[in-house]
């Protein structure tokens, strides 16, 4: 689980599969004053996040540079050998299950102090209404290959059903 702000906006992608999947970064600044020195610091960390097929989609079409996101999801290494360098290549990445956006909705009146954070789920109702990508960015190289297809449900998919 993450909040923090996209660095950039999201960008589609096709795998050779057919499958899409979404990824931008966001960052996460951790603050806290020095005992030593009594002065503020802070630390940012940056995050890779893949978004699947219809979560990807979503994302996509509402979040931009800058969007405050709530991401909860799993963390996944993938790696590779670089072929210009031919050294072994490693990335982490949060494979996205669920994303809130925490800012305002762009159409909420000044005054209106009721807006809630919209809650979106890999795990869509079969029968909602689909939206596609219906477009592909160029890939700028070099660039790492594409994230591997999200593995199908382990059977653990919702926490709150533990076997114990």
């Amino acid at each position: 689980m993450i909040i923090g702000h996209l660095g950039q906006d999201p960008e589609p992608r096709v795998l050779p599969s057919g499958d899409t999947c979404t990824t931008f970064s966001v960052a996460t600044t951790r603050r806290w004053t020095s005992q030593q020195t009594n002065e503020t610091r802070e630390q940012t960390e940056w995050h890779n996040i893949v978004a699947w097929r219809r979560l990807g989609e979503t994302c996509l079409r509402y979040l931009r540079r800058g969007s405050l996101v709530y991401i909860e999801g799993r963390v996944h290494t993938r790696s590779w050998v670089d072929a210009e360098t031919g050294r072994k290549v490693s990335r982490t990445e949060i494979y996205a299950s669920s994303m809130n956006m925490l800012d305002r909705r762009p159409d909420d009146g000044a005054g209106a102090g009721d807006s809630a954070p919209i809650p979106i789920s890999s795990r869509q109702r079969q029968g909602s209404r689909s939206t596609s990508i219906g477009r592909t960015m160029p890939v700028p190289h070099p660039a790492p290959p594409a994230p591997d297809p999200e593995p199908p449900e382990d059977g653990f998919g919702d926490d709150d059903d533990f076997p114990f």
